[in-house]
């Protein structure tokens, strides 16, 4: 997000955690702190092969609680990022089942993974790819959805079950414009998906 009110909105909406992108190539791009930052929801920084030391300067200027990595970023920076004490998710695009093994080896140095759409950049690209896969995926790593979620989703992401799945990931389905989101069908979204998912627990 990159607009001061929009993002105070959002956060009263009820987002648990709004995200800032800090890749420059990105039109949602965040090149400095917005005159509001989130102070109840968790701030989380996402970076496309950043270095520890960029990572670490923009999580000071933006009091990031959490990174999210869609890069081809190493286990190693994630365990050093921890150290550090923030989360780490760490973003997997997905095709086919077998792409699930890649998971493996960050087992032990993420705190959640992301499956998303592949596309030609990094994340973004407003489509959702086979939800079916995740059937394959018996990591012990909580898993956010993330690719072509739109208010029309509600009823799908009900139907969906998996013992790690964790979250979602909300992005261009819910904008006016890159990085500003309609806050009322954001709000109006979320609360028919907690009414619909308190049915199915």
């Amino acid at each position: 997000m990159t607009e001061a009110e929009n993002i105070r909105q959002v956060e009263q909406c009820g987002a648990d955690w709004i995200g800032f992108i800090c890749y420059n190539r990105s039109p949602r791009f965040v090149p400095s702190a917005p005159s509001y930052l989130p102070q109840r929801a968790k701030r989380i920084g996402v970076f496309v092969n950043a270095c520890y030391d960029d990572i670490m300067q923009r999580a000071d200027e933006l009091g990031l609680q959490g990174v999210q990595l869609h890069g081809s970023e190493p286990p190693s920076l994630c365990r050093t990022l921890q150290m550090e004490g923030l989360a780490v998710i760490k973003a997997f695009a997905l095709n086919h089942a077998d792409e699930l093994n890649t998971t493996t080896e960050y087992a032990d140095a993420c705190d959640f993974f992301l499956f998303d759409t592949p596309c030609a950049g990094h994340g973004g690209s407003g489509r959702m790819f086979d939800w079916q896969l995740l059937h394959h995926y018996q990591g012990s790593i909580p898993f956010l959805l993330s690719g072509g979620l739109r208010p029309e989703s509600v009823d799908t992401l009900a139907a969906f079950a998996h013992p790690r799945w964790a979250g979602i990931d909300l992005n261009s389905g819910f904008e006016t414009r890159p990085g500003l989101k309609d806050a009322a069908a954001l709000g109006y979204f979320m609360t028919q998906l907690r009414k619909k998912l308190s049915i199915h627990i």
